[in-house]
């Protein structure tokens, strides 16, 4: 069934029906064999979701198979993916982990199928490419926590956690204000210890979101993703035009491989290149991914400047980092297309619509 429509600026996106508990809930592996090779830790994330959220978790045909079959198989992934989509016994779908080749899984992915068929995706990282897909299916999925990133957090789920996605996807209402976590983590601890899933990590204390810029409060659809396989999807089928990115809140954020401040300074400018930025209402960066230290963070916030300011001219739009969202934790949810607004003077995002529909 069609449903109302959400965001505006040329989003337009489906608005998939809201979790419920008792929903199920499907697991897939859309790139890496997470499960298949911590087990312990998957396990973690499905008791997880079902004690906080009271859903089911189920399993795709393929997502506990091992890295090197499902790396061999990016066809069986996106079956998985279809599957999950058409089975009207699957209320939503959350994505297993990251990894680095989703992109394979384009070819065989049908956009139709996802179209007929509304419903809530998240996951992250990697999973920009799947997220793309559903914008290009004209569908509303979410940029958020998977089940063994997030969900099955050492020691369990961040407060943070769960209250984003309870807001983001099991009520009607608008999502509201972001609340900027007070402490964060990047701590490693190996996942080949099943011990280490009782471990708490070590947070540490949040300086707070960091606002570079900005004339005033904009309002726009929110779009983007993991900066790195961004700059993979430009130019495949899903690439959203320079016209889905005017007005848009561009959301990014860096993975785990902790890219460098140069590298991030080209990326944005081959976004920018093909008119991801110069149109763009605002600019929310992700806290640094990987074990970059804090005291680096400024070199982050001068590559947006640099492209931002410096080379596209936009000293009016908002630009706020080091915010709560991708590869450091606690991992907010953020909408795909849904109405954001982004006020500097009073230092707040405040997501203005719910993404799902009751």
């Amino acid at each position: 069934m069609a449903s109302p429509p959400i965001g505006a600026g040329g989003a337009g996106l489906i608005r998939p029906p809201m979790l419920r508990p008792g929903d199920t809930l499907a697991a897939i592996s859309l790139s890496w064999g997470g499960p298949g090779t911590f087990s312990h830790r998957y396990m973690a994330g499905v008791r997880q979701l079902e004690q906080t959220f009271g859903v089911r978790v189920v399993p795709t045909a393929h997502a506990l198979r091992d890295p090197a079959w499902l790396a061999a198989n990016p066809r069986a992934r996106a079956e998985d993916l279809m599957a999950a989509f058409a089975d009207p016994a699957i209320n939503g779908i959350i994505a297993t982990i990251g990894g680095e080749d989703s992109i394979r899984t384009l070819p065989y992915t049908d956009l139709g199928v996802i179209r007929a068929n509304p419903k809530a995706f998240m996951g992250f990282s990697d999973t920009t490419v799947t997220h793309l897909a559903c914008y290009a299916a004209g569908l509303a999925s979410f940029y958020g926590p998977c089940v063994m990133v997030g969900i099955a957090e050492n020691g369990g789920m961040l407060p943070h956690v769960a209250h984003s996605v309870r807001r983001a996807l099991f009520g009607p209402e608008p999502i509201g204000e972001l609340p900027a976590a007070d402490a964060w983590t990047v701590e490693h601890l190996d996942w080949a210890d099943p011990a280490n899933q009782e471990r708490r990590r070590t947070l540490t204390p949040s300086s707070g979101w960091r606002w570079l810029q900005g004339n005033g409060p904009v309002e726009g659809h929110l779009l983007g993703g993991c900066v790195e396989v961004l700059d993979w999807l430009r130019g495949t089928s899903v690439w959203p035009g320079p016209e889905r990115w005017a007005g848009a809140v561009v959301f990014l954020e860096t993975s785990e491989e902790a890219p460098s401040p140069l590298a991030v300074t080209r990326m944005l400018r081959a976004l920018a290149a093909c008119g991801a930025l110069d149109r763009a209402a605002a600019l929310l960066f992700g806290r640094p991914g990987g074990e970059v230290p804090e005291a680096q963070f400024a070199a982050y916030d001068q590559a947006l400047l640099e492209v931002i300011r410096g080379e596209l001219g936009r000293e009016d739009m908002p630009i706020v980092t080091r915010m709560d969202f991708g590869h450091t934790e606690p991992n907010s949810v953020l909408p795909y297309g849904a109405r954001t607004r982004v006020d500097p003077a009073g230092q707040k995002v405040v997501i203005l619509e719910s993404a799902v529909q009751a």
